[in-house]
């Protein structure tokens, strides 16, 4: 218990001080050199601490953040999300979501509509399939694949005439969406809306969410999709690091 409790001690020391040498480490628990040495070795080992160069001083490690991360992640997605939707709706005018999978459909908890919105629907609350949104195509594209395949074998609604619901034509858009990094549906919900979407990631990569911009098919057009899509995918990005995604 005595080595668990100086090991917090050390990092508590380096995040008031920023920075401590070994020495200065030492003085502060009331140990030996020696002492304080091993407990910044396993300390280092685990990624919780970093040393600035070769025999320099100690700083808190990258391990920290991504404890930190797992302990955010589990803070209300929305609240969270409702920063990074703000912003991006006032950089694209159009209204942003952020979606959950839930037991087959998804499940939008976050809404912002930008100045550019026409309409009024709050998606809020309201369950939407996987097959027919983008946010759900995205959710779809990173399900476990015993449950991917599942879902795959139902019979899929039409919702429009442009709903995919043959299955060989979904399953190469959900591979699309690995590759690229984002989706977009034309009119597969309803007739008149177009959307693109990207994945939102936890701590350890798994895709949590999604994050979506919606409009009018005629402002938000295939071409304007392909040149807006960088800046949901940087979006996405924000709002996985605030969750406590590192990267690769």
């Amino acid at each position: 218990m005595q080595s668990v409790d100086r090991a917090i001690s050390v990092l508590e020391l380096l995040a008031k001080n920023g920075e401590s040498g070994i020495t200065e480490i030492a003085a502060e628990l009331g140990v030996h050199k020696s002492t304080a040495s091993r407990l910044l070795t396993v300390l280092e080992q685990r990624g919780l601490v970093e040393q600035l160069g070769q025999r320099g001083k100690y700083v808190i490690g990258f391990g920290i953040v991504r404890l930190a991360g797992a302990a955010t992640g589990r803070m209300d997605l929305a609240q969270l999300a409702q920063t990074v939707c703000q912003s991006l709706a006032e950089q694209l005018g159009e209204t942003v979501n952020v979606a959950v999978p839930d037991s087959g459909v998804a499940i939008n908890i976050s809404q912002v509509r930008g100045a550019a919105s026409v309409t009024t629907h709050n998606w809020v609350g309201q369950r939407t399939p996987l097959h027919a949104t983008s946010s759900g195509k995205v959710l779809l594209a990173h399900l476990p694949d015993r449950q991917r395949e599942e879902l795959l074998s139902e019979e899929l609604e039409s919702y429009t005439p442009r709903t995919v619901t043959d299955i060989a034509d979904l399953r190469a858009e959900l591979d699309q969406v690995l590759r690229d990094g984002y989706t977009a549906c034309f009119e597969e919900l309803e007739l008149g809306l177009n959307a693109l979407a990207a994945p939102v990631r936890g701590p350890d990569g798994g895709v949590l969410a999604a994050i979506s911009a919606s409009g009018p098919s005629y402002r938000l057009s295939r071409r304007r999709i392909r040149q807006v899509a960088p800046q949901l995918i940087a979006a996405a990005g924000e709002l996985s690091q605030r969750l406590g995604y590192l990267g690769d």
